[in-house]
C-alpha cells in the first residue's frame, strides 16, 4: 500500500525544489533577458510543470487546510504542456513576480505545519 503521507511530503519537496530553481535561474535576469533567453524560459517552464505535476499527488484533505488556489498550478502545467504555442512569457514572468513568492511561502507553511 503506497504511504500517501511519505509521497505528499516528498511532493511538497520537489515543489519547493522547482520553485528555488525558478527563483536562481531568474536570479540577475531582468523582463528583457528572460523573454529573449529561450535556455531561461524553456528551464523556467519545465519546473512550472514539475509545480503542476506534484500537486496533484498531495493529498487532498491537506491541501484542503490551506486557503490557496491549489487547481490553479495543476491548470497552468495542463496550459504549458498542452497550450505550448499560445504561451505569453511576459505573462509568465508576471506569474514568476506576483505569484511565485506567495505559492512559496505556502509551500514552506505546509511543510512546517504538517511535517
Amino acid at each position: 500500500m503506497k504511504d500517501s503521507r511519505k509521497i505528499s511530503y516528498d511532493r511538497l519537496i520537489h515543489m519547493q525544489n522547482a520553485i528555488i530553481k525558478i527563483e536562481d535561474f531568474v536570479n540577475n535576469t531582468d523582463r528583457y533577458e528572460f523573454l529573449s533567453n529561450s535556455l531561461v524560459s524553456s528551464a523556467i517552464l519545465h519546473q512550472f510543470n514539475i509545480l503542476g505535476e506534484a500537486v496533484i499527488y498531495i493529498e487532498k484533505d491537506l491541501l484542503e487546510k490551506y486557503y490557496y488556489p491549489w487547481y490553479k498550478i495543476r491548470a497552468f502545467r495542463n496550459f504549458i504542456a498542452h497550450e505550448y504555442f499560445n504561451i505569453k512569457l511576459d505573462a509568465v514572468w508576471e506569474i514568476i513576480l506576483n505569484d511565485l513568492p506567495e505559492l512559496k511561502n505556502m509551500v514552506e507553511l505546509v511543510l512546517k505545519n504538517e511535517f
